[in-house]
């Protein structure tokens, strides 16, 4: 009878136990979740900063930001728009809700999307005359794993490339992983991305670009042993830099007519 009671007595202890522990990490979560929130707010627009080759890891995140303006634009007729509060906007859930995006068809679905949002959040970097200095677009697409998100930054020119980063995917660590290698984002800057015709002629080859390399202005090397990966971005530019994505938008922009 002693012996029951003492496993009974071991239940009931280990089972106090795990409700004390669910109710701390329960609370904990809850305490956390607007520090996490905020951390990862401060995150994406380092990673804005970056792309943009505005980042300085002496300064404040936030402070350094203040020199961006973001705006929203209709991704159809390409024009800034004021249909959705950009200070509330959640372009990622718009992505998905049929509501506020459109679905893609195989022959246009490039970068594996499935649906694109109606309205796309773009981040502008102005000069003392209002004129646009930098602009920085958000792009995503699929590669070997998963979703790689990120920016792509261009010069006042809206052609030439200042940087490329993601701030969130799930590739192979030291072969798709390497989109956050900073010698290959290095190889991002002055490339050009249209050709005379206006085509998106920016691409991520197979192999390294050298000198002898036709039309090099246009060419990043591939990551090495991660084609897929390499492919997946090369899809990603040619779609978010095309008809379909911020192409339309650009044209608006250096006619005047954004």
């Amino acid at each position: 009878m002693a012996n029951n009671d003492s496993i009974k007595k071991t239940f009931i202890v280990a089972a106090v136990l795990c409700i004390v522990c669910s109710v701390i990490v329960s609370s904990a979560s809850v305490m956390l979740k607007p520090m996490q929130s905020a951390n990862k707010a401060l995150d994406f627009k380092r990673n804005i900063l970056m792309a943009a080759g505005m980042y300085d890891e002496s300064k404040s995140v936030d402070d350094m930001f203040q020199q961006i303006s973001v705006k929203v634009i209709n991704l159809e007729t390409g024009k800034f728009t004021d249909e959705v509060d950009a200070s509330k906007y959640d372009q990622r859930k718009a992505s998905k809700d049929p509501a506020r995006s459109e679905s893609l068809d195989k022959s246009t679905d490039i970068a594996g999307l499935g649906r694109i949002e109606k309205y796309s959040y773009v981040y502008i970097v102005e000069g003392a005359n209002g004129d646009i200095e930098k602009l920085i677009l958000p792009i995503r697409g699929y590669g070997l794993w998963s979703t790689l998100r990120g920016f792509v930054a261009l010069k006042s020119d809206l052609n030439t490339v200042i940087g490329l980063g993601y701030y969130e995917h799930g590739e192979t660590p030291g072969l798709g992983g390497e989109v956050d290698n900073p010698a290959w984002k290095a190889k991002w800057e002055g490339k050009k991305v249209y050709g005379s015709d206006n085509e998106v002629l920016l691409s991520v080859i197979k192999g390294s670009v050298s000198s002898d390399t036709p039309n090099a202005e246009h060419k990043v090397d591939g990551l090495s042993g991660a084609t897929l990966t390499s492919d997946g971005v090369d899809n990603m530019i040619k779609f978010w830099l095309g008809e379909n994505g911020f192409a339309p938008f650009l044209a608006n922009l250096k006619s005047g007519e954004a």
